[in-house]
């Protein structure tokens, strides 16, 4: 009984702690959506109306070319959102499946096999993930001019699986290391190879892992602006976070219309969490208890 009342308040403290850092984060997220229905003439309202006096989906109706521009603040019509769904989606879950694909592979082959040059090769690749989006700018659209993958959407996918591979294939060498040893000498044992092992034993074990490893890189390149910035030019490779800047003009900005994208943007995000929520949760906290 006295444990229990002291775990009571221990237990209360971090609930409310734990809804107040969610709050945090919640918040300017429900903003933009609260801003996305709101009537244009509350979006620069002062002081700022939390809760808007009419529901309007017309930004919607213009990004989707359900409904006409009302005025000339209106933008929705002529952003071409269809072309910038395509290509995030594209070359999201392209470079996706290629840096799981080939970081899978990479993390299995540090773990497992002894080579030279395995420690300065694998730092490497952790150095390489370290370098920042904009500082590969302009080495980027220099090399992808000259080689003719500029504005091009297997450009910004080969330019994303470079980017995701290295942290991909960090994450997968420690699932692997947390794979007990005595299964693979089992598969060895009855005749398996290294390879043979791989694909009977340890690629079934890390599920959660590939979940883990595709959420945290599909994330990263659906809501990447740096580098598809540079890259891309017209809406035959444009992706969402660039396109945001449609709606602006030289003197008006469509808030609204923007906020209404950005929340489209959130949906295919929320819904890949959710398809993976499970194999996320085990992935994240595979290897932090011991049996």
């Amino acid at each position: 009984m006295i444990k229990k009342r002291y775990r009571k308040p221990r237990n209360l403290a971090s609930l409310i702690i734990l809804i107040i850092i969610l709050l945090i984060f919640f918040v300017p997220s429900l903003w933009v959506f609260i801003s996305s229905i709101r009537p244009s003439v509350e979006i620069n309202a002062r002081p700022a109306v939390w809760i808007p006096s009419a529901v309007d989906l017309g930004s919607y109706g213009f990004l989707l070319g359900i409904t006409e521009p009302r005025s000339g603040f209106d933008f929705g019509q002529s952003v071409p959102f269809k072309d910038y769904a395509r290509n995030s989606t594209v070359a999201s879950l392209s470079s996706t499946i290629l840096a799981l694909v080939f970081g899978t592979f990479a993390g299995f082959v540090f773990f497992n096999f002894k080579f030279r040059g395995k420690n300065g090769i694998f730092l490497s690749f952790m150095l390489a993930r370290a370098v920042p989006g904009i500082a590969l700018s302009l080495p980027l659209i220099v090399l992808f001019t000259r080689t003719g993958l500029s504005d091009k959407i297997y450009g910004l996918i080969i330019a994303y699986t470079a980017m995701n591979i290295p942290f991909t294939a960090w994450l997968m060498a420690g699932f692997f290391g947390e794979i007990p040893k005595d299964l693979n000498e089992a598969a060895y044992i009855d005749g398996c190879s290294k390879w043979g092992a791989f694909l009977r034993v340890n690629l079934p074990l890390i599920t959660p892992g590939l979940a883990a490893s595709g959420i945290f890189a599909f994330l990263t390149t659906w809501n990447e602006f740096a580098i598809a910035s540079v890259i891309t030019r017209t809406t035959a490779s444009k992706t969402f976070p660039v396109g945001l800047f449609d709606f602006t003009a030289e003197f008006v900005s469509d808030w609204r219309g923007m906020c209404a994208m950005s929340v489209i943007m959130l949906i295919p995000a929320i819904v890949f969490v959710i398809l993976v929520q499970r194999n996320l949760v085990k992935g994240l906290t595979l290897g932090a208890v011991k049996g």
